[in-house]
């Protein structure tokens, strides 16, 4: 089925955040309940999700799966696959250890949405590997330097404009006009780079963490390392893979990124991150291209 670009812009200073927790219908149900507000719509239709606000959901439960783990690992790298289109309704998440360890360790989850029928299907899953840390800072390196300029050095806008300062056409569409953007010199050489973070909480009411607020905004790398005009063409992405070499620290995450857009109709998106001391891993995004 062929997306359809959107174009109602969003105010979001309307919203408190990107999903409203609801109560479990029994004690026994291991599911965490939602309900999306508008705030998670997506670019290609205002009957879909964006992808960034569930991959920040399932970060956000997998974070909660290992809080009482005594060994001490962090996420280093976390796959996030859709598996269907996720819409608005109310949705249902839960997470496990699915590879207990000192050193090692995998955790997962899964995301369902309740459907016409009252019955739930899964509408995305994630998987990450928790390796365990130590000092090894006499031997870091990176493969690229920091972003030449921090956010505090940059225009900031919400949502995206074009380089004569007018909004583009996406620019504040659903989730894309909860965003603060400041677009910067990049490395990759082909598109800008942009810091971006989250103007409002994943979940209401409560303060997100700084993993789940970079995955929230991490999926956007497909759109910013894009020079395919969006009114011509789609293109959406099945997943997102992300290696981390270090823990995210702070709301503000770098992307600069690049399409490999082939000729047979898919293509995928790479992209290096950053947060504001330097270089902190790797995305890459498989997407399905398509003319509108």
């Amino acid at each position: 089925m062929a997306a359809t670009l959107s174009v109602d812009a969003i105010d979001v200073t309307a919203f408190s955040g990107y999903y409203e927790p609801l109560e479990r219908p029994s004690d026994t149900d291991d599911f965490e309940y939602f309900q999306p507000t508008l705030a998670t719509v997506s670019v290609w239709s205002p009957a879909l999700q964006h992808g960034g606000p569930p991959t920040g959901l399932l970060v956000r439960a997998m974070e909660h799966a290992v809080a009482d783990d005594p060994s001490e690992l962090d996420f280093s790298r976390v796959t996030m696959e859709i598996l269907g289109a996720i819409g608005l309704g109310v949705c249902r998440v839960r997470a496990q250890i699915t590879r207990p360890g000192r050193q090692i360790g995998q955790v997962s989850a899964e995301l369902q949405e309740r459907q016409s029928d009252g019955g739930y299907r899964t509408v995305a899953r994630a998987v990450a590997w928790r390796l365990s840390t130590r000092d090894t800072s006499p031997i870091a390196v990176s493969p690229q330097p920091p972003l030449p300029h921090t956010p505090d050095e940059l225009t900031r806008t919400i949502g995206f404009t074009g380089a004569d300062g007018i909004d583009v056409v996406w620019g504040r569409i659903g989730f894309i006009g909860t965003l603060e953007i400041a677009t910067t010199t990049g490395n990759n050489g082909q598109t800008p780079s942009v810091w971006t973070r989250p103007l409002l909480p994943l979940v209401v009411g409560e303060e997100t963490s700084d993993l789940a607020s970079a995955f929230t905004v991490i999926d956007i790398a497909n759109g910013v390392g894009s020079p395919i005009d969006p009114t011509q063409w789609s293109w959406m992405n099945t997943d997102t893979t992300v290696h981390l070499t270090g823990r995210p620290r702070g709301p503000w995450i770098g992307i600069d990124s690049a399409m490999a857009a082939g000729a047979t109709g898919y293509g995928a998106s790479f992209a290096d991150l950053y947060d504001t001391t330097g270089f902190i891993g790797r995305s890459a995004q498989t997407v399905l291209i398509a003319p509108q």
